[in-house]
């Protein structure tokens, strides 16, 4: 059991792409977590193991590792634990965020040297110092040709003077890095390239960051998450309040509601590296890993059946985006998908539930409304289901509204775009057209323009795909919560029409050729299509039905080939963020292992011009 005097919490945060999970990959390489000759000396993103995760090149889940450093001037030679908490750079995760920095006592603030403080950086910190965590401040990446280091500390001298909830916050170690090369500095050097290590970082860690504070009394854990494992089952993972956990130990499991109920510490773990080491017991100030707690959720508590307290419940943030999902109602239903009933899929999110804080469930039909922090956050959990084997059907994102003295409100965003200069005025005025409010436009050292609006998130719906064919994929844009404002107006339509399937069959290249002059088709041939599914966008307002399955009527004058080669011009593949951001309100999304298809609700053409003559 280590003493707490010797052990650290901190949590790495940072905007998306800063450097946060690569200043990790420094940690755990030079703190001799691994052998020189293991696989992880030569990976990268060694914490971001999850497929999504590499393929994506963002952290969605936070995840905690340990590392052990003696300092070279420590007297006696002692080892510090060292347990760091990786979190997620991006605002539709900030849920994680929020529920792991409970298990920390500071914070190591990673900001980029030339694009200095940006909107997930301000997101992370005002939470960490909310908590009345100790922040370290490293400003990474400053080898960088446009580094501008003195102007990004004056703007994290503003942040934190704009944030801090007493005056101690505003005192904070600044120290310098180039984490790709696992590199640190105390001071700024005057070169870059010249040979260094991260041992300022550890020492900083151990300086600066305060250990654990350590209550008086019985067992007492909060459960922060939880893992599931095919042998062992669920753990329950948090940091120990007070008190000793020990293996054997009878616990009492306080739920949310003030309900009890009894529990026990079958097994104990604490984190090495990236593995789990079972130890007879643990001392507050660590983070554990406790095997015997069955029904245990996040934000409940683990105290001894002696003195069972309840600690505080986390706060997260309320869901600003929802969708339906439901099973699968297409001809095509049940073809391609493992998981396809209503009951299945009802299973399939409670589980979800338990591990997502900042996701909530509700029944609606033979489907549920699923609410979460943004498209990105709900995208991931439709991505990952669809891997497991599961087909169903998904609605088109909705706001999630509140309702405050009296009047329903929406969610407000804070935005970010950064663009070229060439740029701006189509930007501007795919903005202006959903009512967003310029606050800021300045020019970066790159010669970028880079603008802050507040907009609502309604209006951020199906944005970043228009914007990216706008701009030709060159768009940068962040958003993060700014608050509620009352609900607005409609916002005018941004999309055309839609190609519709007028029969079921396969597609062939004589029918495509003929829709092609109609818009932009969404299918190619030889792809299965049915009545009401969506095949292509239409070049006018209006939804069209077209026949892309009808074939060359042949004669004893005229084959098949007698006309030479069809030539199609390639169809357009859309991604599932796409879809989801395209579908209207009238449409579906089908998410099946192997396909996306886009329907209509409605898919009998009569049934449509009924419902359509229903709305207001």
């Amino acid at each position: 059991m280590t003493d707490p005097q010797y052990i650290r919490n901190i949590a790495i945060i940072a905007h998306v792409d800063h450097g946060k999970t690569t200043l990790l990959d420094g940690l755990l390489k030079q703190s001799n977590t691994f052998r020189s000759n293991q696989a992880e000396m030569a990976q990268t993103l060694i914490m971001d193991s999850g497929e999504q995760e590499r393929e994506r090149g963002i952290t969605i889940t936070a995840k905690q590792t340990t590392v052990y450093y003696q300092p070279a001037d420590a007297e006696p030679a002692v080892d510090y634990k060292i347990n760091i908490i990786d979190t997620p750079g991006h605002a539709d995760f900030s849920g994680e965020v929020e529920r792991t920095l409970n298990m920390a006592d500071g914070v190591l603030l990673v900001v980029d040297a030339q694009e200095g403080p940006m909107p997930q950086t301000k997101f992370v910190l005002s939470k960490a110092l909310e908590l009345g965590l100790t922040p370290v401040v490293i400003i990474n990446k400053i080898d960088k040709p446009a580094r501008r280091i003195a102007e990004v500390e004056d703007e994290l001298a503003d942040l934190f003077l704009e944030l801090a909830t007493d005056e101690s916050q505003l005192k904070y170690p600044v120290y310098y890095a180039v984490a790709r090369e696992g590199k640190a500095w105390a001071a700024l050097p005057s070169d870059a390239s010249q040979p260094a290590s991260l041992a300022p970082i550890f020492q900083a860690i151990i300086s600066h960051i305060p250990a654990p504070q350590v209550a008086d009394g019985p067992f007492q854990m909060l459960v922060t998450a939880l893992q599931y494992d095919t042998f062992l089952g669920k753990y329950a993972i948090g940091r120990i309040h007070r008190g000793v956990a020990q293996r054997g130990q009878a616990l009492t499991l306080i739920k949310t509601d003030g309900t009890t109920t009894n529990a026990k510490i079958d097994k104990l773990f604490i984190s090495r590296g990236l593995a789990k080491e079972e130890v007879s017991e643990a001392g507050a100030g660590d983070i554990v890993y406790i095997v015997g707690a069955a029904e245990a959720h996040i934000g409940e508590t683990l105290a001894s059946r002696d003195q069972p307290e309840a600690l505080p419940v986390m706060a997260v943030e309320a869901p600003t985006i929802s969708m339906y999902l439901g099973p699968n109602t297409s001809p095509m239903k049940g073809r391609e998908g493992e998981f396809t009933t209503s009951r299945q899929i009802g299973d399939r999110l409670k589980r979800e539930l338990e591990t997502n804080v900042a996701l909530r469930v509700a029944e609606s039909g033979i489907g549920f409304v699923v609410s979460g922090r943004g498209e990105l956050h709900l995208s991931v959990l439709i991505e990952t289901m669809r891997r497991e084997g599961y087909e169903f059907e998904v609605g088109r994102p909705e706001v999630v509204t509140i309702t405050k003295d009296g009047s329903e409100q929406e969610p407000v965003e804070e935005l970010l775009v950064e663009v070229g200069p060439e740029f701006v005025g189509v930007v501007s005025q795919e903005l202006g057209k959903r009512k967003a409010e310029l606050r800021k436009q300045e020019q970066t050292t790159s010669g970028a323009a880079r603008m802050t609006y507040i907009i609502t998130t309604r209006a951020l719906i199906g944005l970043r795909n228009r914007l990216l064919t706008d701009t030709k994929g060159t768009v940068i844009m962040y958003s993060l919560p700014h608050g509620y404002q009352p609900v607005g107006g409609v916002l005018p339509r941004t999309r055309n029409g839609v190609l519709i399937a007028f029969e079921p069959g396969t597609t062939t290249p004589y029918a495509l050729q003929a829709a092609e002059a109609r818009g932009e088709l969404f299918v190619g041939a030889g792809t299965d299509v049915y009545a009401g599914m969506i095949v292509g966008l239409n070049n006018r307002p209006d939804d069209l039905e077209i026949n892309v399955c009808k074939a060359k009527h042949l004669t004893n004058m005229r084959s098949k080939s007698s006309d030479g080669t069809v030539q199609l011009t390639p169809h357009t593949q859309l991604s599932l963020e796409q879809s989801i951001d395209f579908i209207e309100d009238d449409e579906f999304l089908e998410v099946t292992p192997h396909a996306l298809r886009l329907r209509k609700k409605y898919l009998d053409a009569n049934e449509r011009k009924r419902a359509a003559k229903q709305q207001p």
